[in-house]
């Protein structure tokens, strides 16, 4: 393959094949561990981090390319146990888009800042051509404090940790694709597009020797959950009939034939804490808004390493696999 393909924008094995293609150039202990956010040593732990949105379209049930800017950037430092403090944003602007457009989005940028805590300290703001942009994208970088003795990464799985997730999967991907294909459900399903920086801290509080946190978002919480099982080298095994779905989301998948395990989300937590600590860690969570529906879906085991097995309601067993190419394009 000789070109870049949309599907190698999806979180799945192409993209995956694509990283790898080009990361011996830029290789660094740092770069390669592969985490959502760096961390570092400047006057203390810091954790960096930069991401870029292409959402299409700009508005959607329960957001906009602003409000999904700065949370996906707040969650992925959130995540790393650091606390966000400060973001860069960059616009590049398609020639043509409503200024009352971008002035909404500005305000949802705003809104979303105040209530994770941060600053936007620094930006930078591009025009286009008409026709090579889609209206809007943006880029956005995040500098965050991390804790002593705080040590999350993907690669910290043990067998025995429990796995929970913070609440229903799939809205996200379903609320975009709902908006730019016009399709109606008898329930509309919003996006959980939310800075998640307090759930973690709640959860940090509860236990401060969580194993692995993620939001999972492109290629949804599979890809995820495969993501600990390589760099971790053990096994997990998730419950079907444990794992939150909300039904308006079920139907939509049955609907399109697609998998909700492999649908984006915007305000979830994946984590994987130790068993001693699971119930402490759930109970914190489900006193906060954004984790009030967690629940424990599975465990680490030593068995398959490298491989998520679901259980399913039927009693039989699936492997749980990275998706090849794209599920749900511009979801974020």
């Amino acid at each position: 393959m000789d070109k870049i393909l949309l599907a190698h924008g999806s979180g799945g094995k192409l993209m995956q094949d694509l990283i790898r293609s080009f990361m011996p150039e830029l290789s660094n202990p740092i770069l390669d561990k592969m985490e959502d956010s760096a961390v570092f040593e400047v006057n203390g732990r810091t954790a960096f981090t930069t991401d870029s949105f292409v959402v299409n379209p700009l508005f959607f049930p329960g957001g906009d390319i602003g409000k999904l800017a700065v949370c996906g950037t707040v969650n992925d430092l959130a995540v790393s146990g650091a606390k966000p403090l400060y973001l860069s944003l960059a616009f590049i602007i398609e020639e043509g888009l409503p200024i009352a457009d971008l002035k909404k989005i500005v305000l949802s940028i705003k809104k979303t800042a105040a209530e994770a805590g941060v600053k936007i300290v620094t930006g930078d703001t591009k025009v286009v051509n008409r026709g090579s942009a889609d209206k809007l994208f943006i880029n956005t970088a995040g500098v965050g404090s991390v804790p002593e003795g705080v040590n999350i990464s993907a690669a910290n799985a043990r067998p025995g940790d429990k796995i929970i997730i913070s609440g229903s999967i799939g809205d996200h991907g379903i609320a975009v694709l709902s908006k730019r294909e016009g399709l109606k459900f008898d329930f509309p399903v919003p996006s959980d597009c939310a800075p998640l920086n307090g759930l973690v801290a709640v959860m940090l509080a509860a236990s401060g020797d969580i194993h692995c946190m993620r939001d999972p978002t492109r290629g949804g919480l599979a890809v995820t959950l495969n993501d600990f099982v390589e760099k971790s080298n053990i096994g997990i095994i998730i419950q079907e009939d444990k794992i939150p779905i909300n039904k308006a989301v079920l139907a939509a998948c049955e609907l399109l034939g697609l998998d909700p395990l492999y649908i984006a989300n915007e305000g979830k937590v994946a984590a994987v804490v130790p068993a001693k600590d699971a119930e402490a860690v759930l109970t914190a969570m489900k006193r906060h808004k954004y984790g009030k529906d967690a629940v424990i879906i599975g465990e680490a085991v030593k068995a398959h390493p490298g491989k998520v097995v679901m259980k399913t309601v039927l009693g039989a067993s699936r492997i749980v696999d990275v998706p090849v190419g794209e599920l749900l394009p511009r979801i974020c």
